[in-house]
C-alpha cells in the first residue's frame, strides 16, 4: 500500500491510496491547479482512479468534486452526482483489492464519514473532521499499519485566536474537531506493535503548529510508557504531499 496525502487542512483536503490493482482518492479539496499537479507529481493520472470517497460535504473536501465526476464516488452525505454511491456507517465493500469499512464520524456536516482501508496486507485507518471518537467503532481502528489522524488544534491556542466565540465553541463540541490531547489520548490507544506510520493531520493554521503537535503525541508516548522509536510520525502541512510507503 503506497498512501500520498496531498493536502489537509482548513484549505483543501485530499489523500491518494495505491495498492497492487487499486487506486482511490479520498476528499478532493484544494484548488484544481495544486490538486492536479500534485496527483501529477505522484504519477497519478486522473483517469486512471478506480473511485473516489468523500467523508463530508464541507467545500474543504469536495471542492473539485466535477473533476471526478467521470468515477464512481462513494458518500455517505447527498452529492449530486451521476454515479453516487451510498455508503453508511459500518458498511463494507471492496474497490479491487482494496476492503473498506465506513466509520461514522461526529461533526457539524452530515453525515461526516471516515475510513478504514485494508488491502489483505496493512491496514490504514483515515480519521479526520470529528469532534470525538465514537466508543462503539473504535474496535474497527485498532492495530493499523498506518493512521491519518486529525489533530487539529491546541485548545490555549485556539481561545487566543480572533474567531468570535460561538466558532470556537463549535470547534470544541462533540461536532467539532479534535485537539491535540483528544488525538494523542484516542490514536495511543489505537496502536499496537505493527503500527509503522502516524501521521497528524488537519492541523489548525491559527490554533495549532507541527511542533505542538507531535510534542503531544510524543508526551503522551511517554505518559503511557509506549515506545514509539519504530514509528514514523509526522505532522501534515496544509499544502505539501506527506508519504507513506512500506
Amino acid at each position: 500500500m503506497k498512501v500520498d496525502l496531498l493536502c489537509s487542512g482548513s484549505k483543501g483536503n485530499s489523500c491518494l491510496v495505491r495498492t497492487q490493482r487499486s487506486s482511490i482518492v479520498i476528499d478532493c479539496g484544494s484548488t484544481k491547479k495544486y490538486l492536479m499537479a500534485s496527483l501529477q507529481s505522484v504519477s497519478q493520472d486522473i483517469q486512471a482512479l478506480d473511485a473516489l470517497l468523500v467523508t463530508h460535504s464541507h467545500k474543504d473536501h469536495i471542492s473539485q468534486l466535477k473533476h471526478f465526476e467521470h468515477l464512481p464516488i462513494y458518500s455517505y452525505c447527498d452529492l449530486d452526482v451521476q454515479d453516487h454511491r451510498c455508503i453508511k456507517p459500518l458498511d463494507r465493500f471492496i474497490i479491487g483489492d482494496m476492503q473498506i469499512t465506513v466509520i461514522g464520524l461526529s461533526h457539524d456536516a452530515p453525515n461526516t464519514v471516515g475510513y478504514v482501508i485494508e488491502d489483505g496486507c496493512q491496514k490504514l485507518v483515515y480519521i479526520t473532521d470529528t469532534g470525538y471518537l465514537p466508543n462503539h467503532e473504535k474496535a474497527y481502528l485498532e492495530n493499523a499499519d498506518h493512521y491519518i489522524f486529525e489533530s487539529n488544534h491546541d485548545m490555549e491556542m485556539l481561545m487566543h485566536t480572533a474567531r468570535p466565540m460561538f466558532v470556537k465553541q463549535r470547534i470544541l463540541s462533540d461536532s467539532g474537531h479534535l485537539s491535540n490531547e483528544d488525538a494523542s489520548h484516542n490514536i495511543t490507544s489505537l496502536i499496537n506493535t505493527k503500527t509503522k506510520n502516524i501521521v497528524l493531520a488537519h492541523l489548525s493554521q491559527e490554533a495549532n503548529v507541527p511542533e505542538l503537535a507531535l510534542d503531544v503525541l510524543n508526551d503522551t508516548f511517554l505518559k503511557k510508557d509506549l515506545r514509539s522509536s519504530n514509528i514514523r510520525i509526522q505532522a501534515a502541512p496544509q499544502f505539501g504531499i506527506v508519504s507513506i510507503e512500506d
